[in-house]
């Protein structure tokens, strides 16, 4: 009662420095930071008028989604802006710096990749998902890996640009293939990389038609002189162009580069849509889906302006969609409805920061554009949430279907055990818990063994369940449908008895027994225990195996845990002069074994080890070592 009465007070003290930080905010631009009860930083978000926007969070009803955000806030801070673009670009360094809960994130905002030809003597192609300052040129961003490697793959055919990180000794068989020009033994003129880099550059931005031409004039000239083997080389490399550029669906008049953008909004998860557009004809798109908290535009405004930071692929013009509609309606006077952004001036502030062209196409072929990327983006969240939900009725319907091929009506709760050690060491035990065929891991428990020496499997089996399933009738848990051990009769006979013998409890167990390659091969059920004929290629035998693997990575992983607690214990008691209150000291002043092996004998004088001392633990960590 104390504790809730002074978390109580907390709060209301919390929400009465906010009203007094309230009635003191300015009518002016900036970003405010929204902290929880730990003063970290959990939201930051930009405001053409501080005063409305950050009020707004605490008058009004919210939606869900929201009201989560909102629940948590027990403090804010503010930073003044000169105008909205200085709003803009410090909302995204912020949100950069503190990772915010509750912010748009864009994680792989760095992690697209991107062609780059090497600002080098000798310059070289790379497929990279890190952009630097470096002066080099770099073209993308490609919606995956294999797009980008496939294309400097056919460039590398194309165009003989080094291929070596370090400059080798003597030619190597790119020279001889015609796909280098060998810098490591003859001269090669600025002018000839100039062409190449140039025709490379025309190629990725769109240019591959013309590309394209100049190949078959050469394949064309190369067979009138009979050189076939070159003239086939010539048309597979147009195979190649033809294939890697055959996914291009739209064209615009212009031959403009350009990115459209679309996004859609679902269950409080939002998709954004890139479409991008290069020589006028659409050559990739890509689908970020996240969470969002915010304002809907306003938050697709965050995404933005963290995708086209620091980015040095820019295209000639960016295409925006609208505000909708129904976010221009403040109904409830709440932060969804106030210092809404308007699509008009985000545009204007992105275009004024990024220096390129930014438009919100209001008509004709742009705005049909930018419907395509929000259609495809109404696609790609609909398709996410159909395969949760299919995924979800698979999981159940395994789920029934196991409990009837047991003879279990309704199998709602399983509970999976594990043993796990080395030739009897460190012996531990693990039990995970699937509802409706999904884990639920704050149900998950583990178990130091402390009855059972050496590796006796049946003795821990028989005390790792008496362990649950006493405190699980002493404290009137919820009780499991079916239980499963790891392993076959032996193991579910130990589980049987304890529960029925010494227990009273009546309740199915199973037992997986595994192959000589340790994967799921058996389900066992009764005692005596017989087989159950499950298909290997059945959603119940996959879901068996997922239970088996989930248990079995638990237990291994305490086994480690236990397992490495115990060597480092070992290895310092061993050492003359250090007992357990040393130990402790000195694991809680270095960290580990390797940073105490690391330390110089000055470290330990603040915990009063004199040098000599000091001296044998770093020469006997070192001596075990070697």
């Amino acid at each position: 009662m104390d504790e809730n009465r002074e978390t109580q007070q907390e709060y209301e003290k919390a929400m009465e420095n906010i009203r007094n930080k309230l009635a003191l905010l300015p009518d002016l631009p900036g970003c405010y930071l929204m902290k929880n009860s730990e003063r970290k930083i959990i939201y930051v978000g930009k405001a053409k008028v501080l005063k409305n926007r950050v009020r707004s969070y605490f008058t009004g009803s919210h939606d869900g989604k929201t009201q989560r955000l909102v629940a948590d806030i027990r403090d804010f801070e503010y930073i003044v802006t000169g105008s909205n673009i200085e709003a803009l670009i410090l909302e995204c360094n912020l949100i950069k710096t503190h990772q915010p809960r509750y912010n748009v994130l864009l994680k792989d905002d760095k992690t697209f990749p991107y062609i780059k030809i090497t600002n080098e003597p000798h310059p070289r192609l790379e497929v990279t998902r890190k952009v630097l300052k470096d002066k080099a040129k770099y073209f993308g961003p490609y919606p995956n890996a294999y797009a980008a490697q496939q294309t400097k793959k056919l460039l590398d055919r194309m165009y003989p640009l080094r291929k070596c990180g370090v400059m080798p000794k003597e030619v190597c068989l790119y020279y001889h293939m015609g796909q280098c020009l060998a810098p490591c033994e003859k001269d090669v003129e600025q002018a000839e990389y100039d062409r190449i880099t140039q025709e490379i550059t025309s190629f990725l931005s769109g240019g591959h038609e013309e590309i394209k031409k100049e190949l078959q004039r050469k394949m064309q000239e190369a067979a009138e002189e009979l050189y076939f083997e070159r003239a086939k080389e010539l048309r597979d490399q147009i195979l190649n162009i033809d294939a890697i550029m055959e996914k291009q669906k739209i064209t615009t008049a212009d031959a403009r580069d350009r990115d459209v953008l679309g996004f859609s909004v679902d269950k409080g998860w939002m998709c954004v849509q890139i479409l991008y557009m290069r020589q006028g004809k659409m050559v990739q798109r890509h689908a970020s889906a996240f969470p969002f908290y915010g304002e809907a535009y306003n938050d697709f405004m965050t995404f933005v302006t963290q995708y086209y930071s620091d980015n040095p692929a820019l295209p000639q013009e960016i295409l925006l969609p609208e505000t909708p509609k129904d976010s221009q309606l403040p109904e409830n006077g709440g932060a969804e409805g106030a210092d809404l952004l308007d699509a008009a001036s985000a545009a204007a502030s992105l275009q004024e920061w990024l220096g390129i062209k930014v438009l919100v196409p209001q008509r004709g072929m742009k705005r049909q554009m930018v419907g395509m990327a929000i259609e495809n983006a109404k696609v790609s969240l609909d398709e996410k949430f159909r395969l949760i939900e299919r995924d979800e009725e698979r999981t159940l319907k395994a789920a029934a279907n196991l409990g009837q091929s047991i003879g279990i009506d309704h199998l709602h709760r399983i509970e999976a055990f594990d043993n796990s050690n080395i030739q009897g060491t460190n012996p531990v035990s693990a039990m995970v818990v699937f509802i409706d065929g999904k884990p639920d891991k704050k149900e998950y428990r583990k178990y130091k063994v402390r009855s059972v020496q050496g590796p006796d499997d049946y003795e821990t089996m028989r005390e790792v369940i008496r362990r649950r399933y006493e405190r699980v009738l002493k404290e009137n848990l919820e009780m499991p449908d079916l239980i499963v051990v790891d392993g076959g009769k032996g193991q579910i006979s130990a589980a049987v008895d304890v529960l029925e013998n010494e227990l009273g409890l009546f309740i199915p167990v199973c037992g997986l027994v595994k192959d000589v390659k340790h994967r799921t091969a058996q389900l066992m059920v009764g005692d005596p225990a017989e087989p159950v004929d499950l298909p290997r290629d059945s959603q119940e035998f996959y879901l068996l195996q997922r239970i088996q693997d989930e248990v079995h990575r638990f237990a291994i992983t305490f086994h480690r845990e236990q397992r490495g607690k115990s060597m480092v214990t070992s290895k310092l008691d061993s050492i003359p002069g250090i007992g357990e209150k040393r130990r402790k000291l000195l694991l809680k002043h270095f960290g580990s074994l390797k940073k105490i092996k690391e330390a110089s004998i000055d470290d330990f004088r603040p915990l009063s080890i004199g040098d000599k001392l000091a001296k044998q633990i770093i020469a006997a960590l070192q001596d075990e070592e070697s």
